[in-house]
């Protein structure tokens, strides 16, 4: 089990719990559309860390932005599995072919 995939349930296990005891159960009890701002706002800070060239900042933004990412599935039921057999299904095809057969 890797680190991303014990996050994940451990934001799970989250869903429901006391919000005055979990950042994670806060976010979540706020909604879909504010765990979303929140992953927006976490996103932004790790392009301007990008931009900076400060690996250390960078990191520690990425890091936020992967929890942040995984709370917003969480809110709309999309688990990590669900997003990593996607990833499967594109391994091995051209991102333009990809991108083309969207339409």
């Amino acid at each position: 089990m890797t680190a991303l995939t014990r996050l994940a349930a451990t934001i799970e296990s989250r869903k429901g719990a006391d919000p005055d005891s979990s950042w994670t159960a806060k976010l979540l009890n706020k909604g879909p559309e504010k765990c979303a701002e929140k992953f927006g706002e976490e996103a932004v800070e790790a392009i301007i860390e990008a931009v900076k060239g400060d690996r250390a900042k960078l990191t520690a933004e990425a890091a936020d932005v992967l929890y942040h990412l995984l709370v917003m599935l969480a809110a709309r039921d999309v688990t990590l599995a669900e997003v990593m057999a996607e990833l499967e299904r594109r391994e091995g095809v051209s991102g333009i072919a990809e991108k083309a057969a969207r339409g």
